[in-house]
């Protein structure tokens, strides 16, 4: 028994032994850390930060970028980051990225996180009825889309989702097709006489002829697991997620290039949800708010809100009531429609400063 318990004794010494004799993993030579304590910076403001050089290796030299835009470093040491945020960047939250160069050519990337803002807060806006239509009360509108004079609708919910043309003047749905009742419909839009559609979360979007509403193909999402609002400035489609997200879309490929991040001076938003480009600028509902949001396409700068309070009761009350939803523009009266889901009310209205 006595040689047994040594036995057993010996062998788990070796085993911790041999555990112990492990190899540690060799830390970083270099580390990189945001002056601040938010982590937030607008545009055109100072931006801080320093590289750790743990080992004391030769640096040949570091250049600093966000989003692989490089910036121009003021500092006359290499270790230190002395920049202003540059007007052109790409708002919310990326990594600040240095590019070390040392030892021989020899290069290490180490980054930091960090949320961009805008400089400017945003306007706020109200608006004025100029004619009230009617709108099918059974319809859970989550696109509108003028083209070719026709309004175009989609709506929502499994077993209920379609899309249809509407004469917008009676209300009165004069085409419609249905979706099959595993999609639940959301946005729409129309780019070189194609009308695009997005359903929610079955990572599928349609492709429609407008005259006739014949489906003519189908694509995917990627990054964007899910499908809500849809625009298009005439050249490329804008995507929305749910997120703080807004994805472009190549019209060739339909695959998602990269994406702009919503935010003002203060932080960045979710839940854009219709979508409609007016006049070089993004549209979108605030999915579960009576409000609406202009959003710059470039960089996601939240400059616009229009205070859309007041609407929903002017619209029949009754149990099924939901949110205040969907925009369309009509060019040729330079106004807008809005309504919401189970509404039985379309507004054309104006948009004015508040």
């Amino acid at each position: 028994m006595k040689l047994y318990n040594i036995f057993i004794i010996t062998f788990l010494s070796l085993i911790i032994f041999a555990c112990g004799g492990e190899k540690k993993p060799t830390p970083p030579p270099f580390s990189l850390k945001i002056e601040g304590e938010t982590g937030k910076f607008p545009l055109n403001t100072a931006l801080k930060a320093k590289v750790s050089n743990k080992e004391n290796l030769t640096i040949a030299s570091i250049t600093y970028s966000i989003n692989d835009q490089e910036l121009t470093n003021t500092s006359t040491n290499p270790l230190e980051l002395e920049t202003i945020i540059p007007e052109n960047t790409l708002l919310g939250k990326h990594f600040l990225k240095a590019v070390v160069s040392y030892d021989d050519g020899k290069t290490k990337s180490v980054r930091d996180q960090l949320t961009i803002l805008s400089n400017t807060a945003p306007k706020v806006y109200t608006y004025k009825i100029v004619n009230t239509f009617p709108h099918d009360v059974k319809a859970y509108t989550q696109g509108l889309e003028f083209y070719r004079d026709t309004l175009f609708e989609s709506t929502g919910q499994r077993g209920e989702s379609s899309l249809r043309k509407v004469d917008y003047k009676t209300g009165k749905v004069y085409q419609k097709i249905d979706l099959d009742n595993r999609y639940f419909g959301e946005g729409i839009t129309v780019l070189n006489d194609k009308l695009y559609m997005l359903t929610w979360r079955s990572n599928t979007g349609f492709i429609f002829n407008p005259d006739n509403l014949e489906r003519l193909d189908t694509f995917t999402y990627q990054n964007s697991k899910e499908g809500w609002g849809l625009c298009t400035d005439g050249e490329k489609l804008f995507k929305s997620d749910g997120t703080e997200k807004i994805w472009i879309l190549d019209p060739a490929t339909l695959k998602e290039q990269y994406a702009i991040q919503v935010c003002d001076n203060k932080r960045t938003y979710i839940k854009a949800n219709e979508l409609e480009y007016i006049d070089g600028k993004i549209f979108a509902n605030s999915y579960q708010k009576p409000s609406m949001m202009i959003i710059n396409p470039i960089n996601g700068a939240l400059e616009g809100i229009i205070d859309f309070r007041g609407l929903k009761e002017k619209v029949t009350n009754h149990p099924n009531i939901d949110v205040f939803n969907g925009i369309a523009y009509n060019a040729k009266t330079n106004t807008y429609f809005v309504t919401g889901k189970y509404w039985d009310k379309l507004f054309e209205v104006e948009i004015m400063v508040k």
